[in-house]
């Protein structure tokens, strides 16, 4: 059963329009695939060197194990924002006679086939490796390894328990950050001293090789929690609600001002306020605006002046990078019927035009009192408002007509990754990277206020070409328009 699991995953991936379109990007996934894995290998080759020299007086093995507390929570976090439980389609299979719990296994069985799972190994077995040509036991080295192989996949399903206790809430990454935040902060008020309680246990672990039975209980609980939680939800009306409430819109008369592009501005509106993934999009707007509070207070940042255009960047187009990074796919679940729609795709693509270009204004001025630390700032930020406005707006929305990837709204709201494919990461670079890299570069060659001037002509070019440039993503829409349609219909 488990070889026809994989041959229909098999089937599915290599069929999809993904596979098809992005043989280009799944070599760079690789390439920082390799990227990654490499730091790794050098990392577990070296560290007992760098330790030895670092700290000539104590044990490496011992100093290792001590510190192996922050990479256990640096890891679960991590895991937490960029690790999901693999997917597949078993409604399907489950009007078949198939076991429910063949398909939980498989689906589990699946994580811990993750690269999340396999790149610790690239440091853990090199650093085994050293520690062995450095006369270390062979019994004590190999405990060791194989208890770090166990917590590396204690916590890949950890992080899956505490998603599943998260998914429904508003900000489900608040109880990661709690309990991490907790951790941490037990070790360094020096309440409970985790990095000494979990070094000493790793290293009582390594000593006694029978103890070892410890960790492989904690996976088997961590296992059957998770197998308890799918199956409850492998079912054929899962996704059913059992209540349904009264909604009640707000008053959204006043988008009839922008004539026939008001409906669609309406229903983004709607989809904004009512779906749980937008909506905690839309309140991570005050993170936005909020950020520069995180530099701008600190003295060593003061003379960056290059940092001023990212931050001015990023908190007056928060918005515009994480609803318009996903346009068209907001709307994948209804997609093919507002396409089969007597409607002008300028028109669907205007009104979202104008909702970013919204939020920047708004944004811009809320951000204002930013000038207490400097006129300078406020400046920096009016410039990297109109760039916003007149470059990403473009941007990003010719980088949505390669958007293949569904994204179903009910799912958990932060930092949900479904729908994410490698367009939103690799637009970042324009986004955010290219003004950043020509604000420093003329703000070191000729001087701030050539810097803020260049962000302001290509903002203002950006704006008188407008119209040009919307007939040129239009018509990259139009040409990509079919084959949206059958990435949609496609579950991811």
């Amino acid at each position: 059963m488990i070889k026809y699991f994989i041959n229909l995953e098999r089937k599915q991936y290599f069929r999809s329009s993904y596979w098809q379109k992005s043989i280009v990007i799944n070599i760079l996934m690789v390439f920082f695939a390799l990227y990654f894995v490499g730091i790794f290998l050098f990392l577990g080759a070296f560290l007992f060197k760098i330790v030895g020299k670092l700290v000539p007086d104590l044990d490496p093995f011992e100093v290792v194990n001590n510190y192996l507390f922050y990479w256990i929570i640096g890891d679960l976090l991590m895991r937490f924002f960029l690790q999901k439980l693999p997917v597949m389609s078993v409604k399907p299979l489950l009007t078949l006679p198939i076991k429910r719990s063949t398909v939980v296994n498989y689906v589990l069985g699946k994580s811990a086939l993750s690269f999340f799972n396999f790149l610790p190994l690239f440091a853990i077995i090199p650093f085994s490796i050293s520690l062995l040509l450095n006369g270390y036991e062979t019994s004590m080295v190999l405990t060791w390894m194989c208890t770090m192989i166990l917590i590396v996949l204690i916590i890949n399903f950890t992080n899956f328990i505490i998603e599943a206790f998260s998914a429904k809430t508003e900000l489900s990454f608040l109880p990661v950050i709690v309990i991490v935040g907790a951790l941490f902060g037990l070790d360094y008020f020096d309440i409970l001293p985790m990095k000494s309680l979990i070094g000493d246990s790793l290293i009582s672990l390594a000593n006694n090789p029978i103890l070892i039975i410890i960790p492989i209980a904690v996976l088997g609980l961590c296992y059957a929690y998770n197998f308890k939680i799918l199956r409850e939800k492998l079912f054929l009306d899962s996704s059913l609600k059992s209540k349904v409430t009264e909604v009640n819109a707000s008053d959204l008369s006043w988008t009839k001002r922008f004539g026939d592009i008001a409906p669609f501005m309406q229903l983004d509106l709607k989809l904004i306020w009512r779906n749980k993934r937008t909506k905690s999009m839309a309140m991570f707007m005050v993170v936005g605006l909020l950020y520069g509070l995180f530099f701008y207070p600190q003295s060593m940042y003061q003379d960056k002046v290059f940092l001023y255009a990212f931050i001015g960047i990023f908190s007056t187009g928060i918005f515009l990078i994480n609803f318009g990074q996903f346009i068209p796919a907001w709307d994948s679940g209804y997609y093919k019927m507002l396409m089969s729609q007597n409607i002008k795709y300028e028109q669907y693509l205007r009104s979202k035009f104008i909702l970013m270009i919204m939020s920047v204004v708004i944004l811009f001025v809320l951000g204002i009192p930013y000038v207490y630390f400097g006129w300078k700032i406020l400046i920096v930020h009016f410039a990297a408002a109109i760039y916003n406005i007149g470059v990403n707006t473009h941007v990003i929305l010719y980088g949505g007509s390669f958007n293949r990837k569904k994204i179903d709204l009910d799912k958990k709201a932060a930092f949900n990754y479904q729908g994410t494919g490698a367009v939103q990461w690799i637009i970042g670079i324009p986004l955010m990277l290219l003004p950043m890299a020509l604000f420093a570069l003329v703000n070191w060659l000729v001087g701030f206020e050539a810097s803020v001037a260049l962000l302001l002509i290509l903002g203002i070019t950006g704006i008188v070409l407008h119209k040009k440039l919307m007939k040129i993503i239009t018509k990259r829409y139009l040409d990509s328009k079919y084959k949206m349609i059958d990435a949609f219909s496609q579950d991811n």
